[in-house]
């Protein structure tokens, strides 16, 4: 449901989560782009727009995978950049850049181009547990972020393994030594959210993150009206209206209960405590994955199997933290050396790419038996992985150039090169069919408002310093301008 929510689900909520008081609202990013353009048929660029109309005062932040920017591998620094300034230009305000391999490298170009534009940039840290992720190691990677100038640090438990304890050590040591506002993020996965949130407050952190009632718990976050209620009358009491996070609550619930659980769009396993977590480290996007490759197989009984071999071929690979992309590699390998019934006898594409340093460094060195069992006796690179890359944004295909209609269409083929072009071809036949359904008479009206927009927008992108622009106009009657606007909504379906 995180992900297969419409924008017009979004939007008549929007202006009532904007008044709760929120440090942010996570709209954007990681999956959701794919999904925007693979399943839901939206402009993911047209979603974030949107989304700022109706959200003014809480700042909009987004999940951006470093190097990955919103994909599954490594892209040229061009297509980083570019995709930071136009997200930045459509409405995103913080940019929480990580790298699954916690390698500062992958993050550096993203986070410096953050700062250009004038955003904040959250260095983010992935939290897992192994012998070499210790204390030290994580201010370590803080301290790199700290110097590439981040305004505050991250500590992303997607896997929700942060126990009280070493989330108040960590805390602790992040706000001594490295002195930057600290951001939690933990999912309820183990069932230890509630409690590791309490004692991060006591050391010190300065945002957690939250989800409404009705989306929370399980592998998603603890509900916020449970938290607020929680520490109300303490120093740390942020002093929302409960009252209108039960509004909100109560609107979720009903999208949930009207559209979501009758197409079972919500896995019941994902919304369980599931405490064996912390003995497989498996996040629940990455378990729902290997029990979706066992079925295409016809092999789930052997599940238990495939779950005692992810952390072998964990350690065997240097530890990766479990996040998108590594949970990916660990655990197609894992199910192909289960199945196979001989372990790295076969080994996909994407794992001897990040045995060759590809996807940058993992946290400790590669098993070497394993490694030459991968690549043999090729050399690994010692390199940034995307200073080998050629820049991307001017290689458009000549049939797909007509379907580009932005800089923002030009970085939606550039990331998703499969998928894109059906994407664009749905959006312009939606486009005519709608154009056919209104009088002439009225799509010159629409079209004349159309280029007023746009000439006011190429004006204002040219005045480099502007960042709005209010129209001040009599009102005699309904407007052109929103006319248009009901006119798109229209189309939309809203």
């Amino acid at each position: 449901m995180a992900t297969r929510m419409r924008t017009e689900s979004m939007l008549p909520i929007a202006e009532k989560m904007d008044s709760v008081g929120f440090f942010s609202m996570e709209v954007w990013g990681g999956a959701t782009f794919d999904v925007c353009i693979r399943y839901l048929a939206e402009d993911p660029w047209e979603r974030i727009r949107q989304l700022k109309r109706n959200i003014k005062r809480t700042p909009l932040q987004m999940l951006l995978r470093g190097q990955n920017v919103v994909g599954y591998r490594n892209y040229p620094d061009d297509v980083v950049i570019k995709f930071v300034e136009k997200a930045a230009e459509n409405g995103i305000d913080i940019f929480r850049v990580f790298d699954a391999l916690n390698d500062v490298r992958n993050m550096e170009v993203a986070i410096k181009t953050v700062k250009k534009v004038g955003r904040h940039a959250q260095g983010t840290i992935c939290y897992t547990i192994s012998p070499v992720h210790t204390i030290d190691y994580y201010v370590g990677v803080a301290k790199k972020l700290a110097e590439l100038n981040c305004d505050s640090i991250c500590i992303k438990d997607m896997a929700g393994m942060l126990a009280p304890q070493p989330a108040y050590q960590l805390i602790t040591a992040l706000k001594k030594e490295v002195g930057l506002p600290v951001h939690l993020h933990c999912h309820c996965t183990s069932g230890m959210a509630m409690m590791t949130y309490l004692w991060a407050c006591e050391a010190g952190v300065d945002m957690i993150d939250t989800a409404f009632s009705p989306l929370a718990w399980g592998t998603s976050q603890p509900p916020v009206e449970s938290i607020v209620a929680a520490l109300k009358g303490t120093p740390y009491d942020p002093g929302f209206d409960m009252e209108l996070l039960q509004e909100i609550a109560d609107y979720f619930r009903g999208l949930r209960e009207k559209y979501y659980d009758p197409l079972g769009l919500i896995d019941p396993k994902a919304e369980r405590v599931d405490p064996s977590i912390m003995v497989h480290q498996i996040p629940g996007g990455m378990f729902s994955n290997l029990l979706e490759q066992l079925r295409e197989q016809n092999a789930v009984h052997r599940l238990k199997e495939v779950l005692e071999e992810v952390p072998r071929v964990r350690e065997e690979l240097g530890y990766p933290p479990l996040v998108t992309p590594t949970s990916q590699l660990v655990g197609i390998q894992a199910v192909l050396n289960v199945l196979s019934g001989k372990r790295y006898s076969t080994v996909p594409k994407e794992i001897k790419d990040y045995v060759k340093g590809f996807y940058g460094q993992p946290p400790a060195p590669i098993d070497e038996n394993v490694k030459k069992l991968i690549i043999g006796d090729e050399e690994s690179i010692t390199c940034r992985p995307a200073d080998l890359l050629e820049p991307a944004l001017d290689k458009i295909p000549e049939d797909v150039k007509p379907y580009i209609e932005s800089e923002e269409d030009m970085l939606t083929y550039a990331l998703f090169p499969a998928i894109a072009p059906e994407f664009f071809k749905k959006r312009k036949a939606k486009r005519e069919e709608a154009k056919t359904s209104i009088p002439q008479e009225r799509m010159a009206e629409l079209e004349q408002v159309a280029a007023i927009s746009a000439a006011i927008a190429a004006y204002t992108a040219s005045l480099g310093e502007v960042k709005a622009l209010t129209l001040q106009r009599a009102r005699r009657g309904i407007s052109p301008w929103v006319l248009a606007g009901r006119q798109s909504l229209a189309e939309q379906g809203v």
